[in-house]
């Protein structure tokens, strides 16, 4: 990777490590579902009068604005405000990649190669003990909210690829479109109409600063120089560098919020994360023997 993609691609996952920091920030005042929409909404408009529409059916833009907002990162913000710290939250969505694994082998018949068996089994363990020997940063709530998220991940990309969009940018602009509404439906449907002018009220200028950095660096400038990184080198060089986002991510919640891990938790996530690692990597391409001329 040439060194001003491989900045990019450092600054990108920073950004998306501190992003977790950002929301907690967010959530702190403002229901965590309506807050989210105020991202979204912001991060579709008015960028999306400047782009044409990708030549994809309705319904994948649809299914991906309701996955991607309420079942990503509503549920992400949501877990969160349920007790989960910003850094654990973090840690614990790199689970995504084992329900891809699982997805892969059920929907695609995907081989599972040795550097993942042992990737799903150090992960698995990683993760386990992280949540046994919590410190009061993992709750159940939210970590079953966190989960929510990690598998609309792998949805996510099941409905990118079915979509077969060429143009991931506006792919993705598009799809955001259809997010606000869903979250703001369901905030009203738990919370009753009064969750909005609550809302609204408690909005302050942390709430702001935060969901504007979520709605542009994060969400259109993340992801427009990460859709680029990805069509131009292979995702063996680039999904690797996705692990980098949980250790931003506990650097910036243990600097702002003095969020720690016990020391076994320490332990786990490096080898929850060693595992993940061991799974995003590609296995080398087989060495094809040349019969050399006489």
């Amino acid at each position: 990777m040439k060194k001003k993609d491989l900045l990019l691609a450092l600054i990108v996952t920073f950004i998306w490590g501190f992003n977790f920091t950002m929301i907690k920030l967010a959530v702190t005042e403002v229901n965590p579902l309506i807050m989210t929409a105020a991202r979204f909404s912001l991060a579709v408009f008015p960028v999306i009068f400047f782009i044409a529409r990708p030549q994809v059916a309705w319904r994948y833009l649809v299914s991906y604005g309701v996955v991607f907002g309420v079942g990503i990162w509503g549920m992400a913000s949501w877990s969160i405000t349920m007790g989960l710290s910003s850094g654990m939250s973090s840690v614990l969505m790199q689970s995504s990649v084992l329900f891809g694994v699982v997805s892969g082998l059920v929907l695609y018949k995907d081989k599972i190669h040795l550097f993942k068996t042992i990737g799903v089994c150090l992960a698995m363990i990683g993760l386990v003990v992280s949540v046994m020997y919590t410190n009061g940063n993992v709750t159940f709530p939210g970590l079953f909210l966190i989960s929510i998220a990690a598998s609309s991940w792998t949805l996510m990309g099941i409905i990118v690829k079915a979509a077969k969009a060429k143009r991931a940018f506006a792919f993705n602009v598009w799809g955001m479109l259809f997010a606000p509404l869903p979250l703001v439906v369901l905030a009203m449907a738990i919370h009753g109409t009064d969750v909005i002018s609550s809302s609204v009220a408690n909005w302050d200028w942390n709430t702001t600063v935060a969901v504007l950095f979520q709605a542009y660096p994060t969400t259109l400038f993340g992801y427009w120089i990460w859709n680029r990184l990805v069509l131009e080198y292979p995702m063996s060089t680039v999904a690797p560098l996705t692990l980098l986002v949980p250790v931003f991510a506990l650097i910036c919640g243990y600097w702002f919020y003095d969020e720690t891990l016990s020391q076994v938790q320490m332990v786990a996530c490096g080898l929850f994360l060693c595992g993940i690692g061991f799974i995003v990597r590609q296995p080398a391409a087989p060495v094809r023997k040349v019969a050399r001329s006489a």
